[in-house]
């Protein structure tokens, strides 16, 4: 059992997060007799496992119900399913945001020429005077 001091220092989160965390439900801490917070490994487990959805860019409810899925489920079949079907999801977003920011680097190199062959000329022009 870890203190939530450590968990947070471990992790490199704030204990605002932690609890927080608690507070909607995707942490349940154990309390200590002096009713401080308690972190088992199997807690540690589920805040390995927000933090790598946070990482990858899922919400806290998508996190949230994937992670207490497996509550539910013991199999992890449906908690798989529903880690599959967010998983597709955010590869469709991040293929969207890929052509978006291809777009966006082509037309500035567009303009990066442009405005170059331009300064260029105008360079030119000056030293001709």
């Amino acid at each position: 059992m870890k203190s939530i001091q450590e968990v947070a220092s471990e992790f490199k989160v704030s204990t605002r997060t932690l609890r927080y965390y608690e507070e909607i439900g995707l942490l349940k801490p154990g309390r200590s007799i002096s009713n401080q917070r308690t972190f088992s490994k199997k807690e540690t487990a589920k805040l390995k496992l927000i933090l790598r959805g946070k990482k990858y860019g899922f919400s806290l409810e998508e996190i949230k119900e994937m992670v207490l899925l497996f509550d539910l489920d013991r199999t992890g079949i449906q908690q798989l399913e529903r880690t599959v079907e967010y998983g597709e999801q955010k590869m469709l977003e991040i293929d969207e945001k890929i052509a978006e920011l291809t777009q966006i680097k082509s037309e500035i190199q567009q303009l990066h020429t442009l405005f170059s062959e331009k300064l260029t000329k105008l360079k030119g022009e000056m030293l001709d005077e």
